[in-house]
């Protein structure tokens, strides 16, 4: 083995890199998970959730990937027969759809071109050429992660009730809670996934399904055959700070302190930050001349920046360069867009340094990989970061 000097830039749109805070609470002692000592570990931890989703509703944690929620969220409200609109806006929106399929659910899907967010006024019009109420659901990717791109879900809403329509909201927020801002009371959403590895900066491990009354109360009549995926199962145990399993003890100490990071800083601060590191890197990529794969405007995402590449260039080859000569991970393209973009993650426990750092990294691996570009792109997010003030900090 061949040791390599220097911290390694983990810059993929999640898992994101782990703060020593984070790492520190999850080395606690694992404890008994029936004893009165996890009981406080317990609810510190699903009052503390709740303030991210932004809810006063009930927030289910499941030790598992954001797929295991993705399918908790299905099995809870849906039956196998029901019609759902589903919209295309990447790969994860495709693999959502293709999940429901399996469980015997009838997506309809509308088509997108992978270069923004959901558009609301299209996802109105299906809604009201469905007459009959059939669709039971409308399933949303809240941010794209291979894709770099936002979806509206407050102009979702307003399309649902433009509608007149009683179908559940569904959103998948796995990689954008806690780095863009969602708010799943007040955008009136029903049934929201998430994950532990992006904005909450754990390991993967845990996931959440944060979830309104009306699905509530719909999951105790309504639903597939389900287990471990049961929210009735979890809600009345979670009321006294425990788990109808065991659960993931030492994430649970670590997604406390992620918590408190985030307050710390601020939640607003946060998604300014997150904000303000992703038009860096938008400024940087026009200075190469390369193409940013979101191209609606307001709906850039502050989590990751697609990045596409040259014809005939490979973004594999890139990446490859990158990981060998600069000890970077950038994040591949995703099924449709594979080899043919690349993203750089901009998301979690990062600051100014970190995201020129990894700027410059890219810069470096574009000429070492011989892909036509301009020199410069670093130079231009350095102005950006000193012209455009860091929320939270004063000048």
């Amino acid at each position: 083995m061949t040791h390599v000097a220097g911290r390694h830039f983990l810059q993929i749109p999640g898992p994101s890199p782990v703060p020593d805070r984070v790492l520190r609470a999850m080395s606690a002692q694992v404890i008994d998970h029936r004893g009165p000592e996890f009981a406080d570990l317990g609810l510190k931890s699903l009052k503390s959730i709740k303030s991210i989703f932004k809810t006063a509703q009930d927030v289910v944690i499941f030790p598992s990937s954001g797929t295991g929620a993705w399918e908790a969220a299905l099995v809870n409200v849906l039956s196998e027969g029901d019609r759902v609109l589903m919209y295309e806006t990447g790969h994860f929106a495709s693999l959502w759809k293709k999940m429901a399929e399996k469980l015997g659910i009838r997506p309809e899907f509308i088509v997108g071109d992978w270069r923004a967010g959901a558009d609301a006024d299209q996802i109105e019009q299906h809604l009201r050429a469905d007459t009959g109420h059939e669709i039971k659901a409308v399933c949303v990717v809240h941010n794209e992660t291979s894709t770099g791109a936002v979806s509206p879900i407050a102009d979702v809403r307003r399309a649902i009730d433009a509608a007149g329509h009683p179908a559940l909201l569904m959103v998948d927020t796995i990689s954008g809670l806690a780095s863009v801002d969602f708010r799943f009371d007040e955008w009136g959403v029903d049934v929201a996934v998430s994950g532990s590895q992006k904005g909450l900066m754990l390991p993967p491990g845990i996931s959440f399904n944060a979830v309104s009354a009306k699905a509530l109360e719909l999951s105790k009549t309504s639903g597939m055959r389900r287990s471990y995926w049961d929210w009735q199962d979890m809600v009345g145990i979670n009321t006294k700070g425990y788990f109808p399993y065991t659960p993931a003890t030492n994430m649970l100490y670590g997604l406390v302190e992620a918590i408190d990071m985030l307050h710390e800083e601020g939640l607003d601060n946060v998604f300014a930050r997150h904000q303000r590191h992703a038009a860096a890197t938008r400024a940087a990529v026009r200075a190469w001349n390369l193409e940013v794969l979101c191209n609606r405007q307001g709906h850039e995402s502050g989590v990751l920046t697609a990045v596409v590449m040259p014809q005939g260039h490979s973004a594999d080859n890139l990446r490859a360069e990158a990981l060998k000569h600069y000890n970077i991970s950038l994040g591949s393209g995703l099924s449709k867009v594979a080899d043919k973009i690349f993203r750089i993650g901009h998301l979690g426990d990062i600051n100014d340094l970190t995201l020129i750092g990894a700027l410059s990294g890219v810069e470096l691996a574009l000429g070492k990989a011989g892909v036509p570009h301009a020199t410069g792109g670093v130079g231009v997010a350095m102005k950006y970061l000193a012209d455009t003030p860091a929320p939270g900090i004063a000048a």
